[in-house]
């Protein structure tokens, strides 16, 4: 099992704090974002090589992270991939970067993909070991509470087993407070068909478009996030993961 972390976005909302630091790399609780995530994810049995896909402007500052963080605290297996991209004007899109990772690096056996700026307060290894007992492709979610904060995100339907059967990206009129976050559990067969997405020319960003694509073709069970989530974008929900974490 390989792992990809998508960490190639600009944060223009988070100006000047991302002008020039990327935001998986800003500071949470004494430590980047970033490595919140890979502690959770480092006591994951059968871990192969982890993908961190960025862009030109950010490449050295991931590529510098990783040495300094593989030689001092894991010895896990890091690989900094640079998708070429420059802004906003010229990004690949999410989905665009799962696509270029997957084709450039051969990527054959199954995928956790999850986004360099999610932050999770406690392991992701039930994740794991759930997606695995599965056999399919597994999407986390996450209950925001509030129809109206929902509408940032996408919507979900559930049958009794937990599988998706609506999915919406950001809704005009939920029904559900349940949204699916960006953190995948792909099967080495369903991580061939993101090829098929992108060489029929759906839409590369927004990766729940993905998972919207899919559920109809195949299986997609959903996986409940104990604990506190944060998706980290904007200066308000940077600080109060920052006050959170800091008082774990």
């Amino acid at each position: 099992m390989q792992v990809l972390i998508l960490a190639a976005g600009y944060a223009t909302r988070l100006y000047p704090l991302t002008l020039n630091q990327p935001k998986p790399l800003l500071p949470v609780a004494g430590k980047p974002m970033l490595e919140h995530v890979i502690d959770h994810l480092a006591p994951i049995p059968g871990i192969g090589e982890i993908y961190v896909v960025t862009n030109e402007k950010f490449v050295t500052h991931f590529t510098e992270w990783s040495e300094k963080y593989s030689r001092e605290k894991t010895k896990l297996d890091f690989k900094i991939i640079n998708d070429g991209s420059t802004s906003d004007a010229d990004k690949l899109g999410a989905i665009g970067d799962i696509h270029l990772v997957i084709t450039k690096e051969n990527v054959k056996g199954d995928l956790v993909v999850v986004a360099g700026d999610n932050l999770f307060d406690s392991s992701l290894a039930p994740f794991v070991e759930f997606a695995r007992a599965q056999k399919t492709t597994v999407l986390a979610v996450y209950d925001v509470g509030d129809l109206e904060a929902i509408k940032k995100y996408n919507s979900i339907t559930l049958d009794a087993e937990g599988k998706i059967t609506f999915f919406e990206e950001k809704p005009k009129n939920p029904t559900s407070t349940l949204t699916g976050i960006a953190l995948y559990y792909f099967p080495a067969e369903v991580v061939e068909m993101i090829k098929t997405y992108i060489a029929e020319g759906n839409n590369p960003d927004q990766p729940g478009r993905l998972i919207q694509w899919l559920y109809p073709r195949v299986p997609v069970h959903t996986w409940t996030v104990p604990g506190r989530w944060f998706d980290i974008g904007s200066k308000e929900t940077l600080e109060e993961a920052d006050r959170i974490f800091n008082q774990a």
